[in-house]
C-alpha cells in the first residue's frame, strides 16, 4: 500500500467527508449559531476527552455555517497565548489573513488602516502592526471594536462565529476570566443585537479554571460535552476509510479495530494509519492488523504520553505487571485485584509502580476508598491495554 494514499488523519482535524457522527452537537452548535444571525449574542464551550474530536467538531462546523448560513468564520488556536493582548492579535491577525480572497477583504484594511502591512518570502502575509495603546484599547473596548468590525462584514454575512481554541495557557489567567464575563455583561446589557457567536473548546478541567477564577462564568456558557463514538459509529469510520481507499477488510478484523479504539478518534485515526501502513496489498489480513496495532501502541505513547510515562511504561521492571493488570481496558482498578494477578518479584514491584505512575500523572488515587486507583482519561486507559497487547504479541 502507498503510505501517502491513507485515508486516514492522525494528528489533523478531520477532513469534512469522513467526519463521523456527532449530529446532535453538530445540530446543537448550528442552532448557536443561527441565533447569532439573528442578532443574539451566543457564548458556549465545548469540552471532551483528549483525542475525542473537540476541534475537528468545531472546524466542522464551521465549514457548515460558512456554507450553509452565511456566516464568517474564524478558528484561533491559542497553544502557547498567556495573556490577553496576545489572544487579541492572534485573533486579528488571523481574521485578516484569512480574509484575503474574500469579498469583504477591504472592509478589514479599513478597519485596521495603516497598521497593516505585506511581509513573506513564500507569498504574501498581511502583517498587523498594533501598538501597546492600540491593544490596551481593544481589550477595553473589545464590545464596541468587534461590533464596529461584524457591521462592515454585513454587507455580506450575517455573523461571525469565533472559535477559541487550546486555552490551556490561558484559563488559569484571571484576566481572561474577567474578560469573558466582561464581555457577555457589556453585550447583554448594551441592548444592541450583536451577530457574534463565540465557542471555547477545551478540557472540562480548563472551564472549571476559569469558574475558579470568575465565578459568574458558572452560568454563562452553553455546554456541549462529546461522548466517546459508538461501536457503530468507530465501524463507520473504518469502513468508510477503508472503502475510500479501496482496501477489503473482513467484518472481524473491523470488530478488532472497534475493541482497540475505546470511541476515541485520535486513536482511530493513528491506528488505522498504522493498519495501512502496514499492509502489502489492498486485501489486509489478520497478521497485518495485529502488526498495524502493535505499531500504533508505539506511535501513540510517543505522540500522546509525556516522554516520562512513555519511558516508565516500557520499563523491563514494570512489564511483567503491565501485562497482567491490563488484560481489558478498565477506567479504575483495585490494588487488591491486580495483587492477586502478580507472582514473585511482581508482587514486591507493584507499589513501586503504582507510586511511579501515580507521581507521573498516568494514575490517580480514586476516592472511593483506598488502594483503588483510576486512569485520568480514556486515552491512558486505553493506551495501557494496548502496550499490554504490544507486549503479548512480542513474547
Amino acid at each position: 500500500m502507498i503510505p501517502e494514499s491513507s485515508p486516514f488523519r492522525p494528528g489533523q482535524p478531520v477532513p469534512i467527508e469522513f467526519f463521523i457522527g456527532r449530529y446532535r452537537e453538530i445540530e446543537r452548535l448550528r442552532s448557536m449559531v443561527n441565533a447569532s444571525t439573528q442578532g443574539r449574542f451566543k457564548i458556549g464551550f465545548v469540552s471532551g476527552e483528549r483525542g475525542i474530536g473537540k476541534s475537528s467538531l468545531a472546524a466542522f462546523v464551521r465549514r457548515l455555517v460558512e456554507t450553509d448560513n452565511e456566516v464568517a468564520g474564524c478558528h484561533v488556536f491559542l497553544g502557547g497565548v498567556q495573556n490577553l493582548s496576545e489572544m487579541l492579535n492572534r485573533i486579528l491577525h488571523i481574521l485578516l489573513n484569512e480574509s484575503t480572497e474574500k469579498p469583504w477583504h477591504h472592509k478589514l484594511l479599513d478597519f485596521f488602516g495603516d497598521r497593516v502591512s505585506k511581509v513573506g518570502l513564500f507569498g504574501v502575509t498581511l502583517e498587523l502592526s498594533l501598538s501597546e495603546s492600540d491593544m490596551l484599547s481593544m481589550e477595553r473596548n473589545f464590545v464596541q471594536s468587534i461590533r464596529q468590525l461584524i457591521q462592515g462584514l454585513r454587507e455580506h454575512k450575517k455573523s461571525l462565529f469565533l472559535i477559541l481554541d487550546d486555552i490551556n495557557g490561558l484559563a488559569g489567567a484571571e484576566g481572561f476570566a474577567n474578560w469573558l464575563k466582561s464581555t457577555v455583561d457589556e453585550i447583554a446589557t448594551s441592548q444592541q443585537d450583536m451577530h457574534l457567536c463565540i465557542l471555547v473548546v477545551g478540557f472540562e478541567e480548563r472551564r472549571q479554571e476559569l469558574i475558579a477564577s470568575q465565578i459568574s462564568l458558572a452560568r454563562v456558557f452553553e455546554l456541549i460535552d462529546i461522548a466517546p463514538w459508538s461501536d457503530d459509529e468507530v465501524r463507520e469510520f473504518y469502513q468508510s476509510s477503508f472503502d475510500v481507499g479501496r482496501a477489503e477488510v473482513t467484518d472481524e478484523e473491523i470488530e478488532r479495530l472497534v475493541t482497540f479504539t475505546g470511541g476515541l478518534p485520535v486513536l482511530a485515526h493513528e491506528i488505522g494509519d498504522a493498519v495501512w501502513r502496514t499492509a502489502r496489498t489492498a486485501k489486509i489480513d489478520d497478521n497485518e492488523i495485529t502488526e498495524g496495532i502493535s505499531i500504533a501502541a508505539e506511535v501513540i505513547g510517543s505522540k500522546l504520553l509525556t516522554p516520562q510515562i512513555f519511558s516508565a511504561i516500557r520499563s523491563e521492571s514494570y512489564r511483567s505487571i503491565l501485562l497482567k493488570m491490563a488484560d481489558r481496558p478498565r477506567p479504575h482498578f483495585k490494588r487488591s485485584e491486580i495483587m492477586e494477578l502478580l507472582e514473585g518479584t511482581e508482587k514486591k514491584r507493584l507499589d513501586n509502580f503504582l507510586r511511579r505512575m501515580t507521581d507521573l500523572g498516568a494514575l490517580q488515587k480514586d476516592a472511593q476508598g483506598p488502594g483503588r486507583y483510576r486512569f485520568p482519561n480514556l486515552l491512558h486507559a486505553l493506551y495501557f491495554w494496548m502496550e499490554s497487547q504490544r507486549t503479548q504479541h512480542r513474547q
